[in-house]
């Protein structure tokens, strides 16, 4: 996989790290504490702002609100406005979106379910998937009876589907089936997993239905056709055949032959007829793996649905731009010079593989603006350098003091 900008440490482990380089002078390690802590505030302060924002514009298509506290909305939610936010906050937790060629693979492939599952996409006018973090780790799947093998199975850390449900009519004119689902046509659906396989993402669609796959109607239909017509037509169908005829005739019929001959062709059905029963019990057990794996994500690894999605996405959104911030402010802190933001850039991530062996790509950009905007960060001729810690508390101060300004004359 691809570098990502996702940090996967917590803001406090990171700012213990940075604190570590001067932790004998017990007077500069108060303040880096207080500075990032007011940072932190302020931030969550911008966040605040964010989710009110988001909650405003995504009422009017909120399956959890009534179709009459919908309606007050009317006029007050902006469709465009909610996606640009939205947008917002995922880039700044560090959310990468899904490309199709992606997708279309793991609709393909299965790493632990081992079925083919049918989505109806012409329930949504729009759906995307967004992820942050993977790991690896270690599966034991069942091949066949006796036979199980461990398999390496990639996974998400964090997983956002977002589904933009098709109009009433739309949905009737495609003859879509939204069975037993409740959603209301036009709405919108967000949802936030944990620890989804990158080659089962087709799980988390609500309107996912198992089917047969090609491997399994081939080891059901061609013995079952084949073993059928084959059993009857050489066992079963003549020795019948034979006794009518002799009845028919009159003849004296051979009993004992007519019957063992009629028994072994019964046998050999009953015997079809048992491996055709194991091949569909098979393909049922997997919907009920499926059912499982299904019930495994609603109940342990769903971490929000629709607005209450907001807040695991702004914690995380707020957690990643505090943790660039720390990073960006302490190392050019500890520059004896203004640095390029390629030197930064390198500098922080060659220090994540050396001290942690972790590969990630830095998102320098996002980090500099940050500090530039709360006044922290200052760029001469492309060169970058952070004010001093003791004017840097002077100045985030000031920031807060015109955040509210309720008195003015």
């Amino acid at each position: 996989m691809t570098r990502e900008n996702y940090i996967p440490f917590n803001k406090e482990f990171l700012l213990e790290q940075q604190i570590a380089t001067f932790s004998e002078d017990k007077k500069k390690v108060a303040d880096f504490k207080k500075l990032f802590d007011i940072v932190e505030h302020y931030f969550h302060y911008e966040a605040f702002n964010l989710n009110r924002n988001l909650k405003k514009h995504y009422a009017l298509f909120d399956p959890d609100l009534s179709p009459k506290e919908r309606e007050g909305f009317i006029g007050k939610s902006d469709f465009s406005v909610f996606k640009e936010t939205l947008l917002t906050v995922l880039k700044h937790g560090n959310y990468t979106r899904i490309d199709q060629e992606t997708l279309e693979r793991a609709f393909k492939e299965s790493d632990l379910i081992g079925l083919n599952l049918s989505i109806d996409f012409n329930a949504f006018k729009d759906y995307e998937l967004y992820v942050r973090g993977h790991h690896k780790a270690k599966e034991t799947v069942k091949k066949f009876i006796f036979w199980k093998k461990e398999i390496e199975v990639e996974y998400y850390d964090r997983v956002m589907i977002y589904l933009n449900y098709n109009e009433a009519d739309y949905l009737k004119e495609k003859k879509v089936k939204l069975g037993k689902m409740p959603v209301d046509p036009g709405s919108i659906g967000l949802k936030i997993f944990k620890r989804v396989p990158k080659n089962d993402l087709e799980t988390i669609f609500p309107n996912a239905i198992p089917r047969m796959s090609t491997r399994d109607k081939l080891f059901f239909w061609v013995p079952g056709i084949g073993g059928g017509i084959s059993l009857l037509s050489t066992t079963v169908i003549p020795a019948l055949i034979g006794m009518y005829a002799a009845y028919q005739s009159g003849e004296a019929i051979d009993l004992l032959n007519s019957k063992a001959s009629l028994n072994q062709g019964l046998i050999a059905l009953g015997i079809l007829s048992a491996y055709l029963f194991r091949q569909y019990s098979n393909f049922i057990n997997k919907k009920i793996k499926y059912g499982k794996m299904l019930s495994d994500s609603l109940y342990f690894k769903n971490l929000g649905n629709n607005s209450g999605a907001f807040y695991s996405l702004l914690n995380s959104s707020e957690e990643e731009v505090l943790k660039e911030t720390i990073l960006a402010y302490a190392f050019l802190d500890r520059s004896q010079n203004p640095i390029t933001a390629e030197e930064l850039d390198d500098q922080i991530e060659s220090w994540f593989m050396t001290k942690f062996q972790t590969n990630l790509d830095f998102d320098v950009k996002d980090a500099l603006d940050k500090l530039k905007n709360i006044g922290l960060g200052i760029e001469t001729n492309g060169k970058w350098e952070v004010i001093a810690l003791d004017k840097a508390l002077v100045k985030i101060d000031e920031l807060w003091d015109t955040v509210f300004e309720y008195n003015q004359k």
